[in-house]
């Protein structure tokens, strides 16, 4: 790798490479599974991780969220256009509903578009850019993205490990 772009590109490449993996196979039933009522369902993770990629990166690159065009009425499930899950509580993250897992790759694709044209099109000038300088260090563009990458590597090795679950339950 030649550059910080591939770098980062590799790294989202594995994540829209994972989600896919995640899902194959599992019924609309073991996507909703969940260990216990506390617990994150796999199909509300890669949910929620595909969402805060998809909000943060769009922020960033000024460009409209992938959610927006089309990917909210798609999906249809049962919370506000704007949620991405953030806050929600147990009974929330429970009513989490999808009939079709190829909708969730579908929406990694777009997605992963969204975060491709973004990372092609940084610079070092750019990822040093101050987003908030409320933290010390300030946070910059580069340590945004970064960050982004880092919540959806967690939330997917999370959701591999619900659906190992899942398949044995």
């Amino acid at each position: 790798m030649d550059t910080f772009q591939d770098l980062l590109a590799d790294g989202f490449s594995r994540v829209e490479e994972g989600v896919g993996a995640v899902l194959d196979g599992l019924s609309p039933e073991q996507l909703r599974w969940r260990p216990d009522d506390e617990a994150n369902p796999v199909g509300w993770l890669l949910w929620h991780l595909l969402r805060q990629q998809d909000a943060q990166l769009a922020q960033l690159s000024g460009k409209e969220q992938a959610w927006d065009q089309g990917w909210s009425e798609r999906l249809d499930l049962p919370y506000p256009p704007d949620a991405m899950g953030y806050g929600q509580d147990p009974a929330e993250v429970g009513r989490f509903e999808l009939s079709d897992p190829d909708l969730l790759v579908g929406y990694a694709g777009a997605v992963h578009e969204l975060t491709h044209r973004l990372v092609a099109g940084l610079d070092a000038q750019e990822m040093e850019r101050v987003l908030d300088d409320s933290f010390d260090p300030p946070v910059t563009v580069g340590v945004r993205v970064f960050s982004v990458l880092e919540d959806a590597i967690k939330h997917l090795g999370q959701a591999e490990y619900v659906k190992g679950l899942a398949q044995r339950a």
